[in-house]
């Protein structure tokens, strides 16, 4: 029974890490702005550890089962 909680946050931070990472690299290789109106190395940079940071509490939360 507990499991299932920490089933459905590993997946739900696993999945937004993953696009987030996706569609940074996307942006970046095209040479697009990852956030309008601020700098693209710092939007890019701060996208990624965002990205990072989602795909580790989803590997945390997945070991915990």
């Amino acid at each position: 029974m507990e499991s299932e909680p920490a089933i459905f946050a590993g997946t739900v931070f696993s999945l937004f890490g993953g696009g987030l990472l996706a569609w940074t690299v996307t942006r970046v290789r095209r040479q697009l702005p990852v956030a309008q109106g601020v700098r693209p190395v710092a939007s890019a940079t701060v996208a990624s550890v965002v990205a990072v940071l989602a795909l580790a509490v989803g590997t945390w939360c997945f070991t915990r089962l």
